[in-house]
Formats: structure tokens, sequence, C-alpha cells
């Protein structure tokens, strides 16, 4: 047994029985002195385990290998088996990331819509204000028009939030026959497949990983990322709702689209319309 092993093994006899310490000590094979021991941590060591602490958290991803290579950086003489023992006794072990299962959904050609209102495509794009907090933009277009239907901005957006933006769109152009959308949580969640069933929409879910199932919105949001984001420094999240809303405006209105004859997407609505 190990030494420690032996030590729980007398705490037990002596709890259970009136044996003396020495006559338990001699059952479990271990030495009194070696009972009483207590271990002391060199202030060597005591120094280097706050540190691969402080490393931690600093760097909540880093396992014990990064953490031991930037201690070697910072001039420590320790061997990486020593950081292992120390960063798992505080335990630092990294949580393994639980990868999320996709829906399982047949592949479904890519067709152009002929009509306003048959398909709408979503999906979100990520950018930051100044200060470097991360705002994220949900981006609707119809598939059909190529309008931006809308481009709601916001710190964070559930699905609940999406299906709001989905309806107040909706009291003005009526609600779409199909969305099409990748398979984020927000997407996939109950908030907006329950919203679906309600107003006989089909949710088109393309497959995980194959972006250019979605090609139409993917499309879009490379021109608002060269032309909007790249083109802006947003100080406050309603300077960025504002120049983000005039950019659609702008895009809706003025910017001719290849696809739709050099067209704009306000002028093929209005044809679609009459």
């Amino acid at each position: 047994m190990t030494p420690q092993a032996q030590r729980e093994a007398v705490a037990v006899m002596r709890a259970e029985t009136a044996i003396s310490e020495r006559r338990a000590c001699a059952l479990a094979g271990i030495y009194r002195s070696t009972l009483r021991y207590e271990p002391r941590q060199a202030a060597e060591t005591t120094t280097l385990k706050a540190r691969i602490i402080e490393l931690a958290q600093e760097r909540r991803r880093f396992g014990y290998r990064r953490i031991h290579a930037l201690l070697r950086r910072e001039g420590h003489e320790v061997n990486h088996k020593r950081v292992y023992r120390l960063y798992s006794a505080a335990n630092l072990a990294v949580k393994r990331r639980k990868r999320r299962k996709g829906v399982m959904v047949p592949r479904e050609s890519l067709v152009l819509p002929t009509r306003r209102n048959e398909v709408w495509s979503m999906d979100f794009v990520m950018d930051a204000l100044a200060n470097g907090r991360r705002i994220k933009i949900l981006t609707v277009v119809d598939d059909c028009t190529k309008e931006a239907i809308d481009l709601a901005v916001d710190f964070g957006i559930s699905g609940e939030y999406v299906t709001r933006i989905l309806d107040q769109a909706a009291r003005f152009r009526g609600y779409p026959k199909a969305i099409r959308t990748d398979q984020g949580p927000e997407f996939t969640g109950r908030a907006l497949d329950q919203w679906a069933y309600e107003h006989g929409i089909q949710l088109k879910l393309i497959q995980p990983g194959k972006p250019t199932q979605n090609a139409f919105i993917e499309s879009f949001n490379g021109r608002f990322r060269d032309e909007c984001l790249n083109e802006h420094w947003f100080h406050t999240l309603s300077h960025a709702r504002v120049v983000i809303q005039q950019w659609r405006t702008d895009y809706n209105e003025q910017r001719p689209h290849s696809m739709l004859g050099y067209r704009t997407p306000a002028e093929a609505a209005e044809e679609l319309r009459s």
C-alpha cells in the first residue's frame, strides 16, 4: 500500500476498534513517525504554484504544456512533470468542449426563388466596438429580390430575439414561405421552431459545415463586411445601429445588383409587386 493508504488504514482501525496507535501502525506496516509526518511545501514550490494558477486564470484555455512553456520563457528552470503535478493539484485542467451534434438533414439544391417572400435567408455576422466589446448582427435577406430585410445589431441575440425581429419585418412585408439558416443554436432551438410552426413557415437547415448551401446570405455578408463593417469604427452600440441601418437603406435603394440586371433590390421588389 502507498503511505497515504496506510495512513487511512490506521485511521479506520483506530476509529472502529479500541487498539492503540502503535498496534494499528504495526498491522498497517507503517512507522509512527511516517504516520505523523506532515509534508512541508518549500517556498519555491509555493511561489511556482501561485504563478501557475495566475497564468491559468489569465489564459483559461491553456493546458499545462503551454503553461510550462510560459514559465520557461519567464526564466523558471522547472520540469514539465512538476508543472503537471502542481497544475493537477490546483484542479486547473481545461474542460473539453463538447461538440454540438448537428441535425441530420438531406442536401437541398440551392434554387433561386422567383417570387418575393418565397425564401428568406438568415445568418450572423460578428464585429466589435472600439472598446473591444463584441457585437452580433443578424442579417436577413430575401433570396429573390436580394433585399436586406433587416440587420439587427445587439450584444447578444437569442432564438426568441430572432422571432421578434422576424415578426417586426413581417408586419410590413408579410411572412415568408420558408427560411434558410445554418445549424446555429439560435436557429435550431425551440423558440424559432415553435414560431415557424405557428406561422406555417418551413425552416430549411443546411448541412453542418456547408456554408455554400446558404450561398445567397454568404454573398450578402461578404458585401456587408467589405462595404460597411470594414469601413467604419463603431464607438457605441447606438452608433453601430445608425451606421448599419444607413448602409442597409443605401444597399436596398441605391446600390445596383448584378444578379438583378443592375437594378436595386427595391426596384426588383416593386416590379414583382406590380
